[in-house]
């Protein structure tokens, strides 16, 4: 492999990333972002992921909201931002960052029909109680910066909003409805073929369209259009890089290893190093999961296959911790979390995750995973 084919697998990787996972993952979750920052209330926002808000109310919802998204590490962004911006508490907002892509039910079925009922079983419960701990950890080692933010929600909830005249189920119905079109968008075309699939986000597309028409203003219309270009503009170019930089990262793989493919170079090369279930091994696969960038449903296939679980090859330990780490986190994803949340808070949440991973993965192993 040369350097000019290093360059096109970064390229190859891009198209590939644009061709998935845009039109019917991406669109549907910035528009979801949008709408969140222009028709939802701080006050809804607070009074659910707030930092008021009672510890089993917020850390519940927030934890299992990722059993109704189907979404992939990158996907979940935009409505974390959505809900971050809005003034939620970084604990509740960290548990949601993660569970989004780690509690996917179709995910969890998949990976117990295909890898086996005991990991499959494994990963839903560690992954809810992991968003739970992530999120309590990082609103303790971040208390100080949620004090300042109780003290500006203080402020802000004396202050009077202007109540919408639109009756409440228009609302709750217009967001239900943004969140099947994205779910069903981003479900395999091996679960729902693409003509129905088609067919089923056209028509729900005409009901938020009648939605639009009839209870919202024109003014709220162009501001939610505005909102969901000003999102798309901030995020999606980062992750097109880290995509790009994901890809090339393949191609310097399969130049070392010659005759593997940009796409499982990766995992070829470090295949040997994560075949036990030691401390190691759980570690090093975590870290793997955490830079490489995994679609939803795919993690139990590269899991499966690339990585050798299926054959025998990877141990039970370590295929958890990735299963547990790679959904959550990506290159692309961790770049764009960095610039959401700040160095400082990014860094820790990376940490947690991978260090999370890592001990549940190598107790998962102890106990003969």
């Amino acid at each position: 492999m040369t350097p000019i084919d290093i360059f096109f697998s970064g390229i190859g990787a891009l198209q590939e990333y644009l061709s998935v996972h845009v039109l019917t993952c991406l669109i549907p979750a910035f528009f979801i972002a949008g709408a969140i920052a222009v028709f939802v209330s701080k006050q809804s926002v607070l009074k659910y992921f707030g930092v008021h808000t009672k510890k089993y109310i917020s850390y519940s919802i927030a934890s299992l909201s990722g059993s109704i998204l189907a979404v992939c590490s990158c996907t979940v962004l935009p409505l974390f931002t959505g809900i971050y911006k809005r003034g939620a508490g970084i604990g509740p907002a960290s548990a949601f960052l993660f569970s989004g892509p780690a509690i996917n039910v179709l995910a969890i079925v998949l990976t117990a029909h295909v890898l086996g009922y005991n990991i499959g079983l494994a990963r839903a419960i560690s992954a809810i109680l992991m968003a739970i701990v992530i999120g309590l950890l990082m609103a303790f080692i971040f208390r100080k910066d949620e004090t300042e933010k109780k003290n500006d929600n203080n402020m802000f909830s004396g202050q009077t909003q202007e109540k919408s005249s639109r009756p409440t189920w228009t609302s709750f119905l217009f967001f239900i409805l943004l969140v099947l079109i994205l779910v069903i968008g981003a479900t395999s075309s091996s679960y729902i073929p693409w003509v129905p699939k088609l067919a089923i986000v056209y028509i729900l597309t005409l009901v938020v369209s009648g939605i639009l028409i009839f209870y919202y203003s024109r003014d709220e219309v162009k501001n939610w259009g505005r909102e969901t270009w000003g999102l798309t503009k901030k995020i999606f170019p980062i992750l097109l890089i880290g995509v790009f930089i994901v890809g090339i990262i393949g191609g310097i793989g399969a130049y070392f290893i010659p005759g593997a493919d940009p796409s499982n170079a990766v995992g070829v090369a470090v295949a040997p190093y994560i075949s036990g279930n030691n401390i190691v091994s759980c570690f090093l696969a975590s870290v793997i999961g955490a830079v490489l960038y995994m679609p939803t449903l795919l993690e139990v296939a590269i899991v499966g296959n690339l990585f050798g679980y299926s054959s025998g090859l990877m141990g039970g330990g370590p295929a958890l911790a990735l299963l547990l780490a790679g959904p959550s986190l990506s290159l692309p994803n961790m770049v764009v979390i960095t610039k959401v949340m700040g160095l400082k808070k990014a860094m820790v949440y990376f940490a947690l995750v991978i260090i999370l991973a890592t001990v549940v993965g190598f107790i998962y192993g102890i106990l003969g995973g």
